[in-house]
């Protein structure tokens, strides 16, 4: 996937890596869901859309929240759901192998950013 280096600069983008892969899904995902079937298009593929741009404005968010670790509990609910949704666009033969694998790891990474902020934000409040 190619790297967005303008987006990359920006500060909240350096500051939190994880919105600049949740941002990276968006260009590449979105163009895809549009182009598919209408059967699917109108579904599975709105909800997806609207869940990445879900995560990215709760990121976003979750950045100036006084308590992180609730709103960030919920956005990996979110990310759990891509995951479950891209998987039925293979199993339902809209997506083959590649891009299942694609948006997969892609998702993965997020997932893991998330938890490692989850984890940070419940060493946080322990501390507290």
């Amino acid at each position: 996937m190619e790297d967005l280096p303008i987006m990359k600069e920006l500060p909240i983008m350096k500051d939190l890596p994880i919105m600049y892969k949740t941002y990276k899904l968006i260009i590449w995902y979105v163009p895809i869901l549009n182009r598919l079937p209408k059967n699917h298009k109108f579904g599975l593929g709105d909800r997806i859309v609207n869940r990445l741009y879900d995560l990215m404005e709760g990121l976003s968010e979750a950045r100036y929240d006084n308590d992180k670790l609730e709103k960030l509990k919920r956005l990996n609910a979110k990310v759990d759901i891509l995951r479950i949704f891209t998987w039925l666009l293979f199993d339902l033969d809209v997506f083959d192998q590649d891009k299942v694998r694609c948006a997969g790891r892609q998702i993965n990474e997020i997932g893991c950013g998330l938890g490692g902020w989850i984890k940070q934000q419940q060493n946080i409040k322990k501390g507290q």
